[in-house]
């Protein structure tokens, strides 16, 4: 049997790779989560039962990582050097139970046990042993690799960043096979939701109508409409109880912030999205595809919603929380479409911000939307206008030198995202795809399990960042725990800020050399060392 201890933001493949790097030291704030992994290689098929024992008040977590294939390949020309491999193959990602408490290894390959403690908010400061002790079926003991936590006396601050990651409740749907808002849906989309603010999700995809999202012009996406719609003699009814339980859920689970859908198609705001409502008796589509955006019946089917929802909003004391969309990723051809549609709903939208994906600076001056949530290889243009509030965000590309998820990139770089959140200002970040099940343009839905690029449309892990595990719970990737890092190395840069300055939290920061959207400690090594020297840091800011 071969043991060692590995860092969280290491992926152990069966051959051993990623193995090497010894565990660096570990310190952690109150509150705090912090992870490392066992590595183990048997001779022989056993099973293995781990338990972690430490006096440090803590919860744990253990579980397996489990590869699921990338098939989509890279090349030389839309990859970079900070690629594990550029080849298809299994990549470690999924984080599951074990069964029955064992860890099942197969002869002559590694393994990795993730280990997970979530520090309590009074834990003691100081340097903490924490032993993984493993032993056979038969309880006898095998080994007690030991490693040492050092806790920062001092909290991590609220999150500040919003941070939303696409929620698409129609493929829970689809995946669980379950009737739309049934109670079982509910109660998978809570779990959903659990986990998403758990990790520092703190705004949420708001389907009060179908989102117009990643759909084949033409083509329809499984209906997830939370607004009731009743067509009368010509006259609009809405109801509004699935939305107020929808925002009331995720205020339980922990989200603050609500972005509504998008009221017009993606790429270009030419029409209506999919609506459904009762009219004169029969359930039906009411709006869609063929239904131009701007200067008829949509147009005024919208001047009746709005103000009956923020009159609702307002009712329900989340008025200030709420972020409406237009239409997604507009472009210099779509920019006369766009502003039409825009001019149709911003007189009823006073008081609320309006936000949407754009790419280019003068797109961004022209369509005059606040805050731009702008692709962060264009995000120097904007810096240097001085643009703010600020939003970053990045999907299926860049696939060079910036940050990003895909299961092919090192967690390092994964985790990058919260230094340069922190450096630039930035008041949100965003990305679509925290659970999209289908393929590309939603032409049918999959098993991410088997297909991690959404039919091959796209770079593999970008469509999501959980699974859709049994019994409607979320199981998580390596790559969600690696954005959790990220946003909790925000927090701490925050603290360093509060207790000692900007310039101060700065110098650490760049003290290797300058944090940039291009440039970031690429390694886990790396990226783990700086947060040692900022927690370092506030230690001393402490004294």
């Amino acid at each position: 049997m071969d043991i060692r201890l590995v860092s969280a933001l290491e992926k152990i493949f069966p051959d051993g790779r990623g193995t090497d790097a010894p565990l660096p030291p570990l310190s952690a704030l109150q509150g705090e989560t912090i992870a490392f992994q066992l590595a183990i290689r048997c001779d022989v098929q056993q099973y293995i039962h781990p338990r972690v024992e430490t006096a440090l008040p803590a919860s744990v977590t253990l579980r397996r990582v489990e590869a699921v294939p990338a098939r989509l390949p890279r090349t030389p020309e839309n990859s970079d050097e900070n690629y594990l491999s550029l080849a298809a193959g299994m990549y470690p990602d999924v984080l599951q139970e074990l069964g029955k408490g064992a860890l099942s290894c197969f002869p002559g390959q590694w393994h990795s046990l993730f280990i997970e403690l979530t520090l309590a908010p009074d834990a003691p400061g100081g340097s903490h042993p924490v032993r993984v002790l493993l032993s056979d079926m038969d309880e006898n003991p095998l080994a007690a690799p030991e490693t040492n936590i050092h806790v920062i006396p001092a909290q991590l601050p609220p999150q500040q960043l919003i941070h939303t990651e696409w929620f698409h409740a129609d493929c829970l749907a689809d995946y669980y096979h379950v009737p739309v808002f049934s109670d079982a849906h509910w109660q998978i989309i809570g779990n959903f939701m659990e986990t998403a603010a758990k990790r520092g999700m703190t705004m949420i995809l708001t389907p009060h109508f179908t989102p117009p999202l990643d759909t084949l012009v033409g083509g329809e996406r499984t209906t997830v409409q939370l607004v009731d719609v009743e067509v009368t003699n010509g006259q609009y009814r809405f109801g509004f109880d699935k939305l107020e339980k929808w925002i009331r859920l995720a205020q339980n689970k922990g989200f603050r912030w609500f972005e509504f859908a998008h009221f017009f198609t993606q790429w270009g705001a030419k029409a209506a999205p999919k609506i459904m409502g009762t009219k004169d008796g029969a359930y039906q589509r009411l709006f869609g595809w063929d239904t131009p955006a701007v200067g008829g019946e949509y147009t005024r089917f919208l001047h009746a919603y709005l103000p009956q929802l923020t009159e609702r909003l307002r009712e329900w004391g989340v008025a200030d929380q709420c972020y409406f969309h237009i239409s997604d990723e507009p472009s210099q051809q779509h920019l006369e479409s766009y502003l039409a549609a825009k001019e149709t709903v911003e007189h009823l939208l006073c008081g609320f911000p309006i936000m949407d994906a754009i790419s280019d600076y003068d797109i961004y001056r022209a369509c005059r939307i606040n805050p731009p949530v702008v692709y962060i290889v264009r995000m120097a243009d904007f810096c240097t206008q001085h643009v703010s509030p600020l939003w970053g965000y990045y999907c299926c590309v860049p696939t060079q030198v910036m940050t990003n998820r895909f299961l092919q990139m090192p967690l390092a770089r994964v985790r990058a995202l919260g230094l340069q959140a922190w450096k630039y200002g930035w008041q949100g970040f965003l990305h679509w795809g925290y659970n999209f099940y289908n393929t590309t343009h939603s032409i049918a839905p999959l098993n991410p399990y088997l297909d991690t690029e959404a039919g091959g449309g796209l770079p593999a892990g970008d469509p999501f960042l959980v699974y859709p595990g049994p019994g409607g719970v979320p199981e998580e990737s390596l790559r969600l725990t690696a954005l959790h890092g990220a946003m909790q190395d925000l927090r701490a840069l925050s603290a360093l800020e509060a207790l000692a300055g900007r310039e101060k939290a700065l110098a650490i920061l760049d003290a290797d050399g300058e944090v940039t959207l291009e440039s970031y400690p690429a390694s886990g090594e790396k990226l783990l060392a700086l947060r040692q020297r900022i927690n370092a840091a506030i230690a001393r800011a402490l004294e």
